[in-house]
């Protein structure tokens, strides 16, 4: 952990110090730069037997004229996309900061989670409606093959996602490819048991309500990836960080009589940062005040980067941040 301190003047005359806790040894060490590298193999792979999945799959759904083989190709497909949009955006994101791009490209996660949040939705809309259509003119079903070839499925996506199991505690990006392989193989299940009852049964119609509750499944998942992207990109405190525990722990730091202009906002999906005033009346810059309290909210709260101004809370020269509706 690295901890810079300089004194320079604020807006009102005041001095003010400024910690940087970059948390080298956790978020830039072993969770981010490693991280991606360990997983190229996994992104490599994940990628190649999805896309080769998904052409068996659009092929032979249509020659079972299957609309929930057809379904799943194209859920799957919106896989490949997340993968590589996951992928590229876990290389970018070990970009180093440039004069123009300061904090480097790390944002890049947070742009293409949404991004395939909306590609999601997307999908969802087209499945939706090709089975509404598919209700009023049902249509015989190859439901041997749906079978066959939706059980490849549910081992290549297995595979893929047992590649991802190892980082997805550590990396949110690493744990969004996991969840979605392993939420793809339920899917394929779904489509294992509808081909079985229109096999036993011979009700078509089970066809698209597979789609649609296929639909279903990944709508609920898209939607809290979409909430979730939108709040990062509007830099919301992120779900992990409890914003009250951050200011009492602030508060309570010596010397401390107010903490105010506190922001807390996501880097990436798996980097988090911070700002806050720290007005602490008579009392001398602390450099190991300010190394503290950087390696804390790291360990704590899990921020990799805070930056901290130190006030002396002189009436004559207030904060003009310091009201809690102003940014």
């Amino acid at each position: 952990m690295a901890a810079h301190a300089h004194h320079d003047h604020d807006h009102g005359g005041n001095h003010k110090g400024h910690s940087h806790a970059h948390g080298h040894g956790h978020a830039h060490g072993h969770g981010h730069a490693h991280g991606p590298a360990n997983y190229n193999r996994a992104f490599a792979v994940g990628i190649v037997l999805n896309l080769v999945f998904v052409v068996v799959e659009a092929v032979y759904g249509v020659l079972a004229n299957s609309l929930a083989l057809l379904a799943d190709a194209g859920h799957n497909l919106s896989d490949v996309l997340s993968l590589v949009l996951a992928w590229g955006a876990a290389l970018l994101a070990q970009r180093r900061p440039t004069a123009k791009r300061t904090y480097g490209m790390k944002r890049s996660s947070i742009l293409a989670s949404l991004t395939n949040a909306a590609l999601l939705l997307v999908a969802v809309g087209g499945i939706v409606w090709e089975a509404v259509h598919r209700f009023g003119k049902p249509e015989p079903i190859a439901g041997g093959t749906v079978i066959v070839v939706a059980t490849i499925g549910i081992v290549i996506n297995a595979v893929t996602a047992l590649m991802f199991m190892s980082g997805r505690k550590g990396d949110l990006n690493i744990k969004g490819a996991y969840l979605h392989m392993l939420a793809d193989a339920g899917v394929s299940l779904g489509v294992v048991i509808a081909g079985v009852l229109i096999m036993m049964t011979g009700w078509s119609w089970l066809d698209p309500v597979v789609s649609l509750a296929i639909a279903l499944v990944i709508t609920i998942g898209t939607w809290s990836l979409l909430r979730d992207s939108l709040n990062l990109a509007l830099d919301a405190v992120p779900e992990s960080v409890d914003r009250q525990a951050v200011e009492t722990y602030l508060g309570a730091l010596p010397g401390v009589t107010e903490v105010h202009d506190l922001h807390i906002w996501a880097m990436s999906t798996t980097e988090v940062a911070m700002t806050a005033h720290l007005v602490r009346p008579g009392a001398a810059l602390d450099d190991g005040l300010l190394a503290r309290a950087g390696r804390e909210v790291r360990e704590r709260f899990g921020i990799h980067h805070a930056t901290f101004q130190i006030e002396a809370g002189d009436p004559d020269h207030p904060c003009r941040l310091a009201p809690a509706d102003v940014v």
